[in-house]
């Protein structure tokens, strides 16, 4: 593959995921991360690129189909009722850790009862609780991504790395038999450190992550505990999940 068709297929990634990391970008292409590496720096030189620590972030997306905001108009409906329904499986003063998925956002709504201790990444869900006095709120290091509302990057994963909590909460881009994808690569570092801290996992899906393959794989399914999901999530799947010793809490 030459120079400007891998330039060419980077931005196209880039534009689809808005950032990625160097080693997702080598396995993309089929190339060595020093390769992926010179074409970056090419981009960069082009302004349409930005290197990062450990990966790179597109300067101009040309939607906003990844911005928190967007992402939160989608199923709405079902993301309360799973929100709702996930904070009733929580314990009064359990220490959760909840991830940067909008449908988390809603879970993140109903748990002031609780008064839980809370670890995130996500500005939304810091935000939402930070002047609530019954929720104590640790937010991890990181690089901002505005648009997204995320805080990723080595010292996310370094932060979550070094900490224990009795329940992660969290989200995905897809769920499958083979286990859970996510649509961006830098997440998934700070989203498997999110898995080792935790005692238990529940991840929060609605109907349409299921049968769904997202660009990179986060975890099997025997590391998932729970799954909280919408009546219209395929029956199959379900059963499947179940059977694998999943519980599954329908809304």
């Amino acid at each position: 593959m030459q120079a400007e068709e891998r330039q060419f297929r980077i931005e196209e990634h880039l534009q689809k995921a808005e950032f990625v990391s160097l080693d997702e970008l080598a396995e993309l292409l089929d190339v060595s991360p020093s390769t992926v590496r010179r074409d970056l720096t090419v981009l960069e030189s082009k302004g349409t690129v930005r290197r990062t620590h450990g990966g790179a972030r597109v300067v101009s997306p040309k939607s906003d189909e990844f911005t928190f905001a967007t992402r939160d108009t989608h199923q709405l409906d079902e993301k309360e009722s799973i929100g709702r329904a996930c904070a009733q499986l929580i314990r009064s003063n359990q220490s959760l850790i909840l991830d940067a998925g909008t449908t988390v956002f809603h879970v993140a709504r109903h748990l002031e009862s609780k008064s839980p201790q809370v670890i995130t990444n996500s500005l939304p869900v810091a935000n939402l609780l930070a002047s609530n006095p019954r929720v104590e709120v640790l937010v991890s290091g990181g690089m901002i991504y505005p648009r997204l509302g995320v805080l990723v990057g080595p010292l996310a994963v370094e932060a979550f790395s070094k900490l224990h909590a009795d329940v992660a909460i969290m989200s995905s881009g897809g769920i499958t038999l083979d286990g859970i994808t996510n649509s961006h690569g830098l997440l998934i570092d700070i989203q498997r450190a999110m898995i080792q801290a935790a005692q238990r996992v529940i991840f929060c899906l609605d109907h349409t992550k299921f049968d769904r393959r997202s660009v990179s794989f986060l975890c099997p399914l025997d590391e998932i505990d729970v799954v909280v999901t919408d009546r219209l999530a395929p029956s199959p799947l379900l059963a499947d999940l179940r059977e694998r010793g999943i519980e599954v809490v329908l809304t």
